[in-house]
């Protein structure tokens, strides 16, 4: 069983946000495989099964909010007897510019919050990540994860969400290494 996790802040005040990305390209996977989500609270997440890049796989988005996204992930790597390199996790990375994307294999947090809960609560950096670049306002890094998108980053962002249902099939399908290559230099631009 694949376990892949979007992040994201829960509630509607979120939505269209940089920080909850990740939860769009969950979404958008759900849809592809005709998936529904279902609460389930002792995972503290939304979750829908289904197949996609030929694997069963658990989609899952933490309802814990960024910072403690490890208190879902870890239980529910552990109950679907998974290991971390089942785990793909998408998330936002304020150091990628709108419009490009990167696959790590695994490492550190970053600076991200959720990844480093995730980390912390998994006892391991061993796993997968799908970052989608949201760039970053220096003055207020917190006002910019959490602000709306403007309509012109919008449509860069649909265009990333949807390029990245295809990255994280390539990366189950090919493994992150392939993946990487085929990835890593991907921009809206060319």
């Amino acid at each position: 069983m694949r376990i892949i996790v979007g992040l994201g802040n829960p509630g509607a005040q979120y939505a269209n946000t940089p920080h909850s990305v990740g939860f769009e390209a969950v979404d958008a996977i759900a849809s592809e495989i005709g998936a529904s989500w279902e609460e389930k609270r002792q995972f503290k997440c939304l979750w829908a099964k289904g197949n996609f890049a030929g694997q069963s796989v658990i989609l899952a988005k933490p309802q814990t909010y960024m910072n403690l996204s490890g208190e879902s992930v870890a239980p529910l790597v552990r109950y679907s007897n998974a290991t971390a390199a089942d785990l793909l996790v998408i998330q936002d990375d304020i150091d990628l510019p709108v419009g490009r994307m990167r696959v790590r294999k695994n490492g550190s947090c970053g600076g991200h919050n959720g990844i480093r809960n995730i980390i912390e609560r998994l006892g391991t950096q061993d796993f997968a990540r799908l970052k989608l670049g949201v760039g970053k306002d220096k003055s207020d890094v917190i006002a910019h994860v959490l602000g709306k998108f403007d309509p012109a980053t919008r449509q860069t962002m649909d265009r990333v969400v949807a390029e990245a249902v295809k990255a994280a099939a390539a990366i189950l399908r090919d493994g992150p290494d392939r993946a990487m290559n085929a990835y890593n230099g991907w921009s809206t631009d060319g």
